[in-house]
């Protein structure tokens, strides 16, 4: 990109709208054109500047940030980057914020040395990736109502070819992978996900879909057995992989050097699929997300003799993932997120 990106800044606090400012202007690919202390204001100054990303806090007076997405994306869709508080209250209102059209989030610093910097860094990473991500989908919509489907008969998928689905999923995946829940029957294969995301922030989205969905959805512990209609997620800054117990699957849950920068990685995932001779009944699901993790893995799946899907250009958030996935040879089938459900069930059958 030759011109620099312009961003407005928009929160309640002052040290932060600062702290903020001087952040992201220290990027020479970054100019922040203005800061807004609410929603109204920020408003007014969106129209008037055209900003290319807008960074919007969770919680603030008057109006919260999901209250203002759900009335901004319809008459003026932008690229927003959340910039999300610790609490529970402020995690809830995140994934909220992400199903009403925010294209990612970075935590506020919790105070120890050097993460005030490594948010700042987070923050002028997503907001370049943001920059070039199309939200016009969002022009003249109305937020999505999901009803949890009605239950139909699920032998047949119990006792299909497939008994484990492994899935990674970064930079627009929290949506991809809802989307694709709410067309899946509950008791398909057990499925364990890789979505990155900080700490907390995963039991939070596990809860969110286990309370949506007809799925029992919780955020992996440590022995959790891999069984048909539960969804175990990876816990935040831990590893998830797959280990066999006779019959059985169970994941292990450990801590060890981020991989492709991430903790937990999409790559041990499914290196450990891989590895624990479950290929054969297994499936491997890439979806949208920047750079390259999981890429390597789902290779090393599917030779291994797995099948192996991933998310196409034109519905990915950010064709980075599965991009480098289907450049290695690593995926079967390059699909839209709309057919990833019907694509599962066939597998299952």
């Amino acid at each position: 990109m030759s011109k620099k990106i312009r961003v407005l800044i928009v929160d309640d606090q002052a040290v932060i709208r600062k702290i903020l400012s001087e952040g992201l202007s220290a990027d020479p690919m970054i100019e922040v054109v203005d800061t807004a202390p609410n929603p109204y204001i920020a408003r007014d100054k969106i129209v008037f500047l055209k900003p290319d990303v807008l960074t919007l806090d969770v919680e603030m007076p008057m109006m919260n940030g999901i209250e203002f997405l759900k009335k901004l994306m319809p008459q003026f869709p932008i690229p927003v980057i959340m910039v999300s508080s610790l609490t529970r209250q402020g995690k809830a209102t995140t994934m909220d914020a992400l199903k009403a059209g925010a294209v990612d989030f970075v935590a506020k610093p919790d105070g120890t040395d050097g993460s005030m910097e490594q948010m700042l860094e987070d923050l002028r990473q997503k907001i370049k990736v943001a920059a070039v991500t199309d939200v016009s989908k969002w022009l003249h919509s109305r937020q999505q109502h999901y009803a949890v489907p009605q239950q139909v008969s699920t032998g047949s998928y119990i006792h299909g070819a497939i008994k484990l689905i492994a899935v990674g999923a970064s930079t627009g995946g929290t949506q991809a992978f809802r989307d694709i829940l709410h067309h899946l029957p509950p008791q398909i294969p057990g499925m364990v996900v890789v979505q990155h995301m900080p700490p907390g922030f995963t039991a939070t989205y596990a809860r969110t879909l286990d309370e949506e969905t007809h799925f029992d959805v919780k955020e992996a512990e440590n022995g959790d057995m891999i069984v048909p209609g539960r969804i175990l997620i990876a816990p935040g800054d831990f590893h998830l992989s797959v280990k066999k117990y006779g019959a059985d699957y169970k994941v292990n849950i450990f801590t060890y050097e981020k991989v492709q920068g991430h903790r937990p990685s999409v790559d041990v995932l499914f290196d450990s699929v891989a590895e624990s001779g479950a290929s054969a009944t297994a499936l491997g699901i890439l979806l949208t997300g920047m750079g390259a993790d999981g890429a390597r893995g789902l290779l090393k799946m599917k030779q291994a003799g797995a099948k192996t899907i991933g998310q196409n250009e034109e519905t990915s958030v950010v064709y980075g993932m599965p991009k480098v996935a289907r450049d290695l040879g690593a995926v079967d089938q390059v699909l839209a997120l709309s057919e990833m459900a019907p694509a599962i069930l066939k597998h299952c059958r």
